[in-house]
């Protein structure tokens, strides 16, 4: 039977160590292993561990995977909340159970000593080897390693492992995340005989003279052995001094960092055997409240990543981390925090060589507990220290050896208490070249970094100042002072946004206490489903019917599910360029800043073009002065450029790769500015007299349209169905929108204020309809049902016989709330026109707080290209800063209406506001035949509520008078 409610830590693995090469004989098990699911432990069948046990009749279960998505059991997602009664260490009866057994043959290089390795048991295991128990793992996303010698065989060998979903151990691991459980990690079998090296630690140090040192820890010590990194030239025996920690001077090298990531081979060779691994020379310290990378701050462009497949939930492919930290790479992002535990070995590998900093995070997160203020929490319990010191040393000695790791965190989100500061100070006396961070005990007592997630950017700047509210204890207060200050995790990426990206990057640059931050978070964890017709959409919380989840938040991240980025992650690429680009008004100069913490500019070209409405004029390239890191160089552009400069045109410079990179091609852009306007004046009509007036019925025609004599609505226009305006005040609410604004606790949310109000239900009722001396007067009086308070607008309508301009006055009552989502304009026109063209910026969605990365200019895209298809439908697809919007039937042909005016938005879509709204998954989203046009004056910023501060006061709409104009022909 299985012990579920003991609170310590797995028992008969081996103690811990770092993962290297050692040149030894490896085996993996990974594959098709007999596989039975049960419901609870009471009914998983027993025996399993025996030799002659028949599971002939058992399922297949690929390994490593998360059973639930092989039909076995459902996923639960949940945030703060556990899954299950909060009764510490006891879990529920209804425990999903996983049994594993698997034959596997053995050769004689594995007889002499060999050791078993788990990569990833989610929760709670037990393991047998031909019929013998080798112990349990506990710590889901950290390895464990058990002594095999004496009981493997040659031939057939028998592996049997059980594995509970639920167990005490599940109280340290509420991370935001799928409860997933399964072996979901490699499962490896390593030759160990005698005299093999059991561990090894490489300290690889940068002295400010651009010398390297090495001290190497052998365990256990081995008289013989040599060290030796062959593109130094550098040979060494790993004895006397060497052997008791000395560190060697390895002469000149190249030192590592997230920009120069530079690697170099080394080999320990002893009379067994010879261990190969990677080493990076560079030294981190805390100076001038500051974080160091041999002697220089460092400025964190970060985001937090969990481990997620959409078809194999937390066993992410080796191709697939490949494919993130490139995607990384070229968004400008240079470091990651392992959210929330640590992560496959392979990412730390690549990391190494592509260049992230690592911030590794323990497997440990309690927040679950804060609801009861803390009571029973882990973190100051006695019962849980054995198993949160395993933890955190299992943590660092698997990963001390990866330059790329440069601070230990203890957790996430597990409140204060004394086994928090044991982690920290065996993580100090183990490795005191790292700093350690936490983020959770806010007067910092034991780590080397002041951390904090969702502050407002006011509260950061006070920070940033030393101003920040003091501590009760002088001398903890002084220490924190003196602490350098990131944002752990900040701009929760969910939905649509984040917004507000460049305010806190602004305040990054401008106060060197502040080093950044990590974007909360890198991936959406959508689970891939089909209707029952086979359109593929994601799950999210509840949709595998949980009782407790906690629906789409755990849809949150900067890439999609399937690694598709999302608008918030090319923002958030040119808010954190290392470069800063900006050109004169009148074409002649460039100034180049450069951000980088370590390299020049030699490693760019600098490209330039100007275009205008009818396609690209001339471009060319800018010799530009190589500019150190930190400096600034201003160049006078050559005169082709400035005889370019006229009305209607952009100048775009862009910063691009020069050579081929590991993680980008040349030409791959990394950072850009631009100059002009692509605005045209607004035509204004042709003097032709008295337009033809007719009634008939309930129409009205009016020049080249009718009109409804019921709504005062456009109905037609040159024959083509066209029927608005019609005023919206409400947008489907976006997840910020369903957010509780943390800088203002108690405060409503936003969707929840305007749906009170009665936005979305707002009605037309016309007032007055006149023509007069050519003109069309039309007032429309817009109110909510019950409410009293109400809009005016006034529409004037004037035509020369083949364009209409649309004036309209907007004037509110009193008693609306604080703010509306937008001022819109809506119209209807037939499925058919479903091609949009427009002057403005593009080519993707920007609203008043987010779309940094849109750039001036003219684009086109299709109805279906304009949508942004967020996991839990809502607003999306602005287009802003818009001069000029055509809509057709066709690319290239048929029928056609153009809008024009001055620095509108737009979004067209196939379905309505109604149906946007109402949605839960894309494929709840049907097109009816109608394209739905809305055309905003001005619109709502979207924050970061959904976790953090909501729109700031810049980007606020106020209810207010305004006008619109817009011609249409």
């Amino acid at each position: 039977m299985m012990d579920l409610t003991n609170p310590g830590p797995g028992t008969g693995s081996l103690p811990p160590r770092a993962h290297v090469e050692d040149g030894l004989p490896t085996l993996s098990l990974n594959g098709d292993w007999r596989f039975h699911y049960s419901d609870s432990l009471a009914q998983a069948p027993e025996g399993i561990e025996s030799e002659g046990f028949n599971d002939v009749v058992w399922d297949c279960l690929p390994v490593p995977s998360n059973w639930n998505f092989h039909g076995h059991g459902a996923p639960v997602y949940t945030n703060v909340q556990f899954p299950f009664p909060l009764d510490p260490p006891f879990v529920p009866d209804a425990n999903p159970v996983g049994d594993y057994r698997l034959a596997f043959e053995v050769g004689a290089e594995f007889l002499a000593g060999a050791l078993l390795r788990f990569d990833g048991i989610d929760n709670a295991g037990t393991v047998w080897l031909n019929g013998a128990l080798l112990g349990t793992t506990r710590g889901s996303k950290l390895p464990a390693e058990f002594d095999v010698s004496g009981l493997l065989r040659l031939g057939t060998n028998v592996l049997v492992v059980r594995v509970a979903q639920f167990s005490a151990a599940s109280y340290l691991e509420d991370q935001d995340a799928w409860w997933l459980p399964g072996i979901f990690r490699d499962v490896t079998l390593l030759a160990h005989p005698a005299g093999a090296v059991r561990d090894v630690f490489v300290h690889a140090g940068y002295t400010a003279a651009g010398t390297g040192t090495l001290r190497v820890e052998l365990d256990p010590p081995m008289p013989g052995a040599k060290v030796e990194i062959p593109a130094l030239g550098f040979k060494a025996p790993l004895n006397g001094a060497a052997l008791q920690g000395t560190a060697l001077d390895v002469g000149v090298v190249k030192p590592w960092s997230a920009e120069s990531p530079s690697l170099y081979e080394l080999r320990i060779s002893t009379p067994a055997q010879t261990l190969r691994l990677n080493v990076g020379f560079r030294t981190i310290t805390v100076q001038d409240a500051q974080i160091k990378l041999n002697g220089v701050p460092l400025l964190f462009r970060g985001v937090n990543r969990h481990e997620h497949n959409p078809d194999l939930g937390r066993t992410v492919p080796a191709e697939q981390v490949l494919r993130e930290l490139k995607l990384m790479k070229q968004h400008n992002i240079n470091a990651i925090r392992t959210a929330h535990y640590a992560p496959h070995p392979f990412l730390l590998q690549a990391a190494d060589e592509l260049g992230f900093y690592i911030i590794d995070e323990c497997d440990y997160e309690t927040h679950g507990f804060e609801d009861g203020q803390w009571a029973g929490n882990p973190s100051a319990e006695p019962q849980y220290r054995a198993a949160l010191l395993d933890r955190m040393q299992r943590l660092v000695e698997r990963d001390k050896n990866h330059p790329c790791v440069i601070m230990w965190s203890l957790g996430n989100e597990s409140g204060k208490g004394e086994n928090l500061a044991a982690m920290a100070e065996w993580t100090k006396a183990r490795d005191p070249e790292r700093l350690v961070h936490y983020e959770g005990d806010w007067a910092c007592p034991y780590v080397d970094v002041y951390s904090r997630m969702y502050l407002k950017p006011a509260d950061v700047e006070l920070i940033g100042r030393q101003e920040e509210s003091p501590l009760p204890d002088a001398i903890q207060d002084t220490h924190r002072r003196n602490l350098p200050f990131i944002l752990c995790e900040y701009v929760h990426s969910m939905g649509n946004g984040p917004g507000g990206l460049q305010e806190y990057q602004d305040l990054f640059d401008k106060y060197p206490r502040l080093q950044g931050g990590f974007v909360w978070e890198w991936i959406e964890h959508g689970i891939r489903q089909h209707t029952p017709d086979g359109e593929a959409y994601f799950a999210y919380g509840g949709d595998f019917g949980e009782k407790v989840h906690d629906g789409n938040f755990v849809i949150d991240g900067m890439i999609s599910a399937d690694l598709d980025p999302r608008p918030g992650l090319l923002d958030y690429k040119k808010v954190v360029e290392p470069l800063a680009l900006s050109v004169s008004h009148d074409w002649r100069t460039l100034t180049v800043r450069n951000k980088y913490d370590f390299l020049d500019t030699s490693h760019l070209a600098f490209i330039w073009r100007v275009e205008s409405a009818s396609g690209r004029i001339t471009h060319g390239t800018l010799l530009v002065p190589v500019t150190a890191a930190g400096e600034q160089t201003g160049v006078v552009l050559p005169l082709e450029v400035h005889a370019e400069l006229a009305a209607q045109r952009v100048l775009t410079i862009s910063a691009v790769l020069a050579t081929d990179q590991p993680w980008a091609p040349a030409g791959h852009e990394i950072a850009w500015t631009q100059q002009g306007s692509p605005q045209a004046p607004r035509p204004a009509l042709l003097a032709h007299g008295a337009p033809d007036i007719a009634r008939q019925g309930h129409v009205l025609s009016f020049g080249p349209a009718t009109f409804s004599l019921m709504t005062g609505e456009l109905s037609s226009f040159k024959g083509i169905a066209l029927n608005g305006p019609r005023l919206t005040l409400w947008r489907s609410p976006t997840d910020n929108d369903n957010g509780k604004d943390h800088a203002q606790p108690g405060s409503p949310r936003p969707a929840t204020t305007w749906e009170d109000a009665g936005l979305p239900l707002l009605e037309g009722r016309l007032q007055s309809m006149a023509h007069d001396a050519g003109e069309l007067h039309v007032r429309v009086r817009y109110g909510v049902p019950v409410a009293r308070h109400h809009v005016d607008v006034d529409y004037l309508w004037r035509t020369d016989g083949t364009a209409m301009e649309l004036s309209a006055n907007l004037t509110p009552s009193t008693g609306w709330g604080r703010t509306w989502p937008r001022v819109g304009f809506d119209f209807q026109l037939p499925g058919e026109f479903s091609q949009a063209s427009w002057t403005g910026f593009g080519p993707g969605q920007k609203y008043p707080d987010t779309g940094m990365a849109a750039q001036l200019g003219w684009f086109s895209a299709s109805l279906e290209e304009l949508e942004v298809p967020y996991v839990r439908p809502q607003e999306n697809g602005a287009r802003a800063g818009v001069s000029q919007l055509q809509l057709a039937t066709e690319r290239g042909g048929g029928q056609s209406l153009t809008f024009q005016g001055t620095d509108f938005s737009f979004t067209l879509r196939p379905w309505s506001q109604e149906v946007l709204s109402a949605a839960r998954h894309t494929p709840d989203l049907v097109a009816d035949g109608i394209s739905y046009l809305t055309l905003d004056a001005a619109v709502h910023g979207i924050g970061t509520a959904s976790c953090g501060p909501g729109v700031l006061p810049p980007y606020q709409l106020a209810p207010a008078p305004l006008s619109f104009k817009v011609l249409l022909s």
